[in-house]
């Protein structure tokens, strides 16, 4: 994987979008051509033309981001990719109009974007086929040794299996600490030079997946493997490297104080971040102003009640905040007390189902954004009762609220709607990622996707 901006990407990724933005340029750069030909027009030399194809190929691979069309199944799953790229496709051409309104003049003509979407979607379709029975053969896994034999290396083999993983699993060495999980790890004393033993397997990568590192921890073996230059991991710096999350199951303090994270010089990014939310929520309010006055009548028309619900929630450093949404349950919805919401929650109305599933609801939030309490990216602010439950219950729960929470987050993108405790902790897990790795370029990843959420809502509630 490729670290960019503290948010691991893996190659397969990289490569398939580079080549995407290449078959881009060269779709639009024939549309153009093509269509100068027809009515009988100069089509100019390249360097004329190059800034409009560049914007082309920005704005349909940003489509192409924010539909999904680069999720795990996009390499396994030609259903998948096909029915993404094509969302992307139309939304890109509804961009690229708008872009033209605005700046009108020769750059972006309906004829012309005829031809180069149809031929981008032959050319990006034939990346995926290629691509895709390249990566089939694992060329671009990482060949991993994994150092332990026990329920660690046992949880990394299950990852390793899973189609969309990035790496393989070349060997298990038996350190002799704890149960054996794994039989066909070899016993370290069989072994008379670790090092030579990670060449022989070319592995690229060891994971250090003891089950108890007191007193037995290799570093004479640890030095020697990345002195000869592999890359030497720990477990849960790999765990969270592979998954997009911290697992809360192998999380220790000492891990959390001495791993990279948690910067004190994001002060920079979370200015920016606070620019962004007052400029764009500002916009926001006057474009959706009208929607939100609709939908609130049709609320007040359907049920009883008020056309906005208020609520308490807990904001940055614990503090409480009025949330404001439009109304989608019924007034007596919580006569006795807050609860998880549940799937076909009989307190939904039926106004309320169509606006959450397609998140209209959440429209007023955007008040809350510009007064400061919340942030468009950032974990869910939850009720101060749920709050207090789930930081007796989970470890660490009080971390989440060291940034501003958000609409929208990367446990909102990455996890379907929980209504449990154990789905509060698995969402907890990407929230401490988010809250660790924050920078800007993740924030707009997270916008990015939660169109896909939004288009395909599987876990709206």
């Amino acid at each position: 994987m490729i670290r960019l901006f503290k948010h691991y990407i893996p190659h397969a990724v990289i490569l398939l979008g580079l080549l995407d933005f290449i078959l881009l340029l060269v779709a639009g750069d024939f549309a153009w051509k093509f269509r100068a030909s027809q009515i009988g027009m100069d089509p100019g030399s390249f360097a004329q033309r190059v800034l409009p194809l560049i914007g082309f190929a920005a704005t349909t691979l940003t489509a192409m981001i924010a539909v999904g069309v680069y999720g795990p199944e996009a390499l396994r799953s030609m259903r998948f990719a096909g029915a993404r790229l094509l969302v992307a496709i139309s939304l890109a051409i509804l961009a690229l109009a708008v872009i033209d309104f605005l700046l009108p003049g020769q750059t972006y003509w309906r004829s012309t974007l005829l031809f180069a979407m149809a031929m981008a979607v032959v050319l990006l379709t034939l990346n995926r086929l290629v691509v895709g029975g390249i990566l089939g053969t694992s060329a671009f896994r990482r060949r991993v040794l994994v150092l332990g034999a026990g329920l660690r290396a046992d949880r990394l083999r299950k990852l390793s299996q899973k189609p969309d993983s990035g790496f393989t699993i070349v060997g298990y060495i038996n350190m002799g600490s704890g149960p054996t999980a794994i039989a066909e790890a070899i016993d370290r004393p069989a072994i008379s030079d670790l090092s030579e033993h990670v060449a022989k397997l070319s592995a690229t990568e060891v994971v250090l997946a003891l089950e108890e590192r007191r007193n037995s921890l290799p570093l004479k073996d640890l030095v020697r493997v990345k002195t000869a230059g592999v890359h030497v991991n720990e477990f849960s710096s790999f765990l969270e490297r592979e998954t997009g999350r911290v697992d809360l199951d192998t999380l220790n303090p000492s891990w959390l104080i001495f791993s990279d994270g948690f910067s004190s010089g994001r002060a920079f990014s979370s200015a920016a971040k606070r620019v962004f939310d007052i400029f764009a929520s500002g916009l926001l309010l006057l474009l959706t102003f009208p929607i939100i006055l609709l939908f609130a009548g049709i609320v007040k028309m359907d049920s009883k009640g008020p056309a906005f619900f208020r609520q308490k929630r807990v904001g940055l450093y614990g503090q409480t905040f009025e949330l404001v949404k439009l109304r989608s349950m019924c007034t007596d919805a919580e006569k006795d007390g807050s609860k998880w919401a549940e799937k076909n929650d009989p307190r939904v109305t039926r106004v309320g189902s169509f606006i959450r599933k397609v998140r209209i609801d959440e429209l007023p939030q955007v008040w809350t954004v510009l007064c400061g309490h919340m942030s468009f990216v950032g974990p869910r602010p939850e009720v101060p009762k749920f709050v207090e439950d789930l930081d007796d219950k989970l470890p660490y729960y009080a971390e989440r609220h060291v940034v501003k929470p958000g609409i929208t987050g990367w446990a909102q993108i990455n996890y379907p709607y929980g209504a449990s405790i154990e789905d509060a902790r698995h969402k907890l897990e990407y929230d401490l990622y988010y809250a660790k790795n924050y920078t800007p370029f993740l924030d707009l990843l997270i916008m990015l996707q939660t169109l896909r959420v939004i288009l395909w809502p599987e876990g709206a509630r």
